[in-house]
């Protein structure tokens, strides 16, 4: 496969990944909104995924509908769900011939229904919620898309590549967004440990596993080391590793030793650790330390298999 082509396929995983991982979390974080009287606000969300000044997030963040507006919508904001979903479908129409016309065609309906006027009418004026169940529901259609017609090929070990790198990155940035949750100190903050599963799509997991019973270090535990749990960054890692050691023979020895080397540190790193909640000066330093391993990967793929 051309480098070229490889690149783009990676890339599009990638953007589809940060999508669907962007309208969970805006989802969660719109009905938090509406269902808490202390809402902690919009600003840590508008800093993840907005391209804002200070000044503009502080004069837009108490304003819903321009939050949304900015986050899902704005063809301005190169971070926003449009832009992403627009570059996915950019990258599948440049790589037609190597993805099935069922995934080009799902892309291609993804790609006509955020730019519909009436989803955006809809989700900003009258209902968020369904507006933007209805982009995860073309989301999942994707996904499925993908997993039932793609062949095994070079290009889905690609494809799986990218998914799970964003999906580790996507992991570690939601709990850098929430670490304050499990600081010394914190208290319980089970409602916002519960949005914060709600984002990751393991409420249901966790109430299973732990009873319900809702503690900031089985929280830490499930989304650090659950090999159960599709989100946790020892799952994802894990996947990378499967799906580096499936490109061995497709690979030069070199590029491919760097790559299960940096891929086998950043599972080392994780799975190797002791973190707990209420930790002191535990966990920012090891989420900033996974954060550059994982940022290591993708420079590795850039040299060693795209550039």
């Amino acid at each position: 496969m051309l480098s070229r082509v490889a690149d783009t396929i990676y890339w599009l995983a990638r953007y589809m990944e940060r999508t669907q991982t962007m309208l969970q979390v805006i989802r969660i974080q719109y009905i938090a909104s509406q269902d808490e009287p202390y809402y902690w606000g919009w600003q840590p969300l508008l800093h993840t995924y907005g391209d804002l000044s200070e000044k503009e997030i502080a004069k837009r963040a108490p304003h819903t509908p321009q939050v949304l507006y900015h986050l899902l919508f704005d063809r301005d904001n190169a971070a926003s769900v449009y832009r992403n979903i627009v570059q996915g479908r950019e990258n599948a129409r440049a790589v037609q011939d190597h993805i099935t016309k069922e995934v080009w065609q799902s892309l291609n309906d993804y790609y006509h229904l955020i730019r519909h006027d009436a989803l955006a009418h809809h989700t900003l004026g009258e209902d968020p919620v369904s507006g933007m169940d209805n982009l995860l529901r073309q989301s999942v259609l994707y996904i499925g898309t993908v997993e039932n017609t793609m062949p095994r090929d070079e290009g889905y070990l690609f494809l799986r590549l990218g998914k799970f790198l964003e999906r580790a990155l996507q992991t570690v940035d939601l709990l850098r967004l929430n670490q304050h949750l499990f600081e010394a100190g914190a208290g319980t903050n089970g409602h916002e440990l519960r949005y914060l599963l709600y984002s990751l799509l393991g409420y249901e997991l966790y109430v299973k596993t732990y009873q319900g019973d809702f503690e900031a270090n089985n929280v830490l535990e499930m989304v650090l080391y659950s090999l159960n749990f599709p989100h946790s960054l020892l799952y994802s890692l894990g996947q990378l590793l499967t799906y580096c050691e499936r490109l061995k023979d497709r690979s030069r020895p070199e590029n491919y030793e760097q790559l299960r080397f940096l891929i086998g540190k950043a599972r080392t790193t994780v799975a190797y650790s002791t973190l707990q909640a209420q930790q002191a000066g535990g966990l920012p330093p090891f989420l900033d330390q996974v954060r550059a391993e994982l940022l290591a990967i993708t420079a590795a793929l850039s040299t060693s298999y795209f550039s």
